[in-house]
């Protein structure tokens, strides 16, 4: 696999909007172009981070969580913006 991700966070579980200020401040504490990779609930939550953070300009794919199928892992490359 290609860069490994500068932080992990597990947000399974975690209400809206907690994961997504989670997620946000993780990002802050990063290099600019570094990885983040985050697990979350499909659904809402999944929605809410995605769209988020792609408003802000970060780059992201969403891939299946490869052990909880309820789950998705999402690799969010910051943006300098």
């Amino acid at each position: 696999m290609g860069v490994s991700p500068a932080v992990r966070l597990d947000l399974r579980g975690t209400p809206c909007p907690m994961n997504f200020i989670r997620t946000r401040l993780a990002l802050e504490k990063i290099p600019v172009g570094a990885l983040l990779e985050v697990d979350l609930d499909r659904g809402e939550p999944e929605q809410t981070v995605a769209e988020g953070l792609r408003g802000e300009g970060h780059a992201l794919s969403a891939l299946p969580h490869p052990s909880d199928g309820s789950a998705v892992r999402l690799l969010i490359t910051r943006h300098g913006g």
